[in-house]
């Protein structure tokens, strides 16, 4: 039976190792969404507002420069993803990507996409060392504890 697959997807080597990962323990007639949710830092570039950094406010359009080269990377690496699926046999129908932009944090929107019939979500680990998880916060920690009802598959 074809399981239905979420890809939680940044332009990490991780998020590229759990695509392969993917094409090795699941079979093509699986359906694989491969999802990059973005922070919603456009808004910035539209702003002028006194909590901005005068560093921001000193070269907005350097900033808003990054950010749109930041996409077009998210994108690019979804692309070499798909293509390597397409590659490993799986049928382009069956090969979904959304790119939305963050709602309510990047676990929380990646769980919410969970919950529209997905069997397994599989999200690369960040490889931040103890300290930095314990201050930062790990996105798949954040998932594997905001979700309930489906398998998270955490590739390393």
């Amino acid at each position: 039976m074809a399981k239905k697959i979420l890809v939680a997807f940044d332009d990490s080597e991780n998020a590229m190792r759990t695509v392969k990962h993917i094409a090795c323990l699941f079979t093509p007639d699986s359906k694989v969404t491969l999802l990059s949710v973005i922070k919603d830092t456009a808004y910035l570039c539209e702003r002028n507002s006194p909590e901005l950094t005068s560093y921001f406010l000193s070269q907005p359009g350097s900033f808003c420069l990054l950010e749109n080269k930041k996409k077009e990377f998210i994108e690019g690496a979804i692309e070499k993803a798909k293509k390597f699926l397409l590659k490993a046999g799986f049928e382009e129908k069956n090969i979904e990507i959304k790119v939305k932009v963050q709602k309510k944090g990047v676990a929380k929107d990646i769980v919410n996409e969970s919950q529209l019939g997905y069997d397994t979500i599989a999200i690369g680990r960040r490889g931040l060392s103890g300290i930095e998880e314990i201050i930062l916060g790990s996105v798949s920690q954040k998932v594997i504890s905001l979700v309930k009802g489906i398998s998270v598959l955490i590739v390393g």
